[in-house]
């Protein structure tokens, strides 16, 4: 098959080519303003650019999501089938003169920058890349476990994923957690549609027991009671982007503009960002006007080989996740640029500056959208992390009168923190047949109260055949042996527990115990007594440290298996046995 202008490569629909001749520059013009608006670049490209582009799509059409959409969302087939007819000739273009139903199919194989390519060749490509089934597929893919029905507030889901664009890994990832302080927090991300709103909020624990008791095997251990309640902190949001924002509203109109900074800088463009991943955002997270919090996006650090993170110690250089944590890659932690000020860390800001956005309409700059100054934000996609963001919160104090400058233009900020936030890969936490212990875990720490944990089992260099290695005993049973395949299975390899919210002795980040082997090399016993009778026990090391995380060690323990959702740690040296839980999270991720 000849391939004219504009026709793609309909063998292999998983790539689209684009071919965009000078001949139908005025229409490609038109259309492209439309990607200029949504402002989806790929790897730093300008909007309309002039060469023909290979794209990448994904390797799986996005799912059919036709059912429940509302009537005036969509333009009946008939009406879009006659439209795409009138607009082009089929010798102009093959692909629009296909069936509209192979026509969406095909571009269902596109991410949302091709997509929006694609719409800036004809007009006729461009209504069907309107199709706001297409839209609505790709904001269910980002939001797990809610189906969604509705683009409020906006009037479509083109709109909807425009406004919270490049933000949708928040949702996606779901599970972030922080290097603030020593402690740390841990946050659900999750996409309200009843607001259109992405939020996130703290999860807590508390134990509703303290009672303990004396083990049978050794009245000197004591086992302390742990039923966890796990709950989201409603109450206190850490993260609020809504789609009627109009902060976030702002910064999508000025980013509309096809504009492209030279390198280094110019003096035209000194008041209008370059990019749309610089401004910090900021969140109206409660009542309060002197308490403020502007979400950041964060900028890629070159990668460290194994070799360099294993060299690093606590704090790691600043970076974050720490080296603890496997990661596609890492940030570093942010400092404000401060002065200090009577003993505070403070900054003065001055509205009406190049990092400020405009004025009210009572003449007051309420969003105070600085820059980082240490820590570069990102210029493009290639170096923004879909993988952590930052949050930066401090107390705003208005209305200071300095010398020769304006009253109400200058705004102390006090107690100012800012906060890196990173993700899990899935395949962190979830579990599998060969590796159950995989999740997230809420674990017993006296009178520290609860602390959430990742438990890590990592992937076997030698994966074990059970069917080859193992050897049957004469007298053995079907059962026995077929038991003791599947403990060979799953009792081998290494486990470690590291936490995702510390305290001031053992801090986030760092492993709170490590099983060197699950298998015969780390194997004690099986036990006896109640209440752990038939629990598997292995050998582990338990971490601890003095306040500040000052001479950490690792310690003698032991950990008990009592299932694939409840483990035991019992600390040899400090005579006590402690509890942990896996975490259902999916459960938080649907609004109540």
């Amino acid at each position: 098959m000849s391939l004219s202008p504009l026709t793609p490569h309909l063998g292999n629909p998983k790539h689209l080519r684009v071919l965009q001749p000078d001949k139908m520059e005025q229409q490609r013009d038109i259309a492209a303003s439309d990607k200029a608006h949504l402002h989806l670049d790929k790897e730093g490209e300008t909007p309309g650019s002039d060469d023909g582009l290979w794209y990448d799509a994904p390797a799986e059409p996005l799912p059919n999501v036709d059912q429940d959409l509302p009537s005036n969302a969509l333009e009946s087939h008939n009406d879009r089938k006659g439209k795409c007819k009138e607009l082009v000739s089929p010798q102009v273009c093959r692909l629009v003169s296909l069936p509209t139903e192979l026509i969406n199919s095909i571009l269902s194989y596109l991410c949302p920058a091709d997509l929006v390519a694609v719409s800036a060749t004809c007009h006729a490509l461009r209504i069907h890349a309107h199709d706001d089934r297409l839209w609505r597929a790709f904001v269910q893919a980002s939001v797990p476990g809610v189906r969604i029905t509705s683009s409020y507030p906006c009037d479509s889901f083109r709109t909807l994923f425009q406004v919270h664009e490049p933000r949708w890994y928040l949702p996606r990832h779901k599970i972030w957690f922080s290097d603030g302080d020593l402690t740390g927090r841990l946050v659900i991300a999750r996409y309200d549609q009843r607001r259109g709103c992405i939020e996130g909020y703290q999860l807590v624990a508390v134990s509703t027991r303290t009672a303990f008791q004396t083990w049978q095997a050794d009245s000197n251990v004591i086992i302390h009671a742990f039923e966890p309640k796990v709950m989201l902190h409603l109450d206190k949001p850490v993260l609020q982007l809504s789609a009627d924002n109009p902060a976030q509203q702002y910064h999508r109109s000025i980013l509309s503009i096809n504009l492209r900074e030279p390198e280094g800088g110019s003096s035209e463009s000194t008041h209008i960002p370059s990019s749309r991943f610089r401004p910090e955002i900021p969140m109206p997270l409660g009542s309060s006007d002197t308490v403020r919090s502007n979400f950041i996006h964060a900028r890629i650090i070159p990668p460290l080989s194994p070799t360099e993170l294993s060299s690093l110690s606590f704090p790691y250089n600043d970076i974050w996740p720490p080296p603890t944590i496997p990661a596609p890659h890492r940030v570093f932690s942010a400092s404000p640029r401060v002065d200090r000020i009577l003993g505070s860390f403070t900054t003065l800001a001055h509205a009406g500056s190049p990092n400020t956005t405009p004025a009210d309409e009572n003449g007051s700059n309420n969003n105070n959208n600085y820059l980082l100054s240490d820590d570069p934000a990102p210029r493009s996609r290639r170096e923004m992390s879909d993988q952590t963001f930052r949050i930066r919160k401090w107390l705003e104090v208005r209305d200071i009168t300095i010398p020769g400058i304006e009253a109400g233009s200058v705004g102390l900020h006090i107690g100012e923190e800012i906060s890196t936030y990173a993700t899990l890969d899935p395949a962190l936490y979830t579990p599998t047949p060969t590796k159950p212990y995989r999740g997230i875990w809420v674990g017993d720490y006296s009178g520290h109260g609860c602390e959430f944990l990742l438990i890590h089992q990592p992937d076997d260099d030698d994966p074990l055949d059970a069917d080859t290695t193992l050897v049957r005993g004469a007298d053995e049973t079907d059962e026995s042996f077929a038991q003791r395949k599947a403990d060979q299975t799953v009792y081998r390899g290494r486990l470690e527990a590291i936490k995702l919210t510390g305290d001031p002795n053992v801090p986030r980040g760092e492993f709170t115990f490590v099983v060197d082997d699950l298998g015969d090399d780390g194997f004690l016993e099986v036990v006896q007594d109640e209440p752990f009778k038939g629990a598997r026990v292995v050998k582990s090391r338990g971490h601890i440290a003095n306040t500040g995380f000052v001479n950490d060690m690792y310690i003698e323990s032991r950990l008990i298996l009592l299932s694939h959702d409840r483990l035991a740690q019992y600390w040899v040296e400090f005579g006590h046995i402690s509890f942990f839980d896996r975490v259902d999270i999916d459960k938080f991720i649907v609004p109540g």
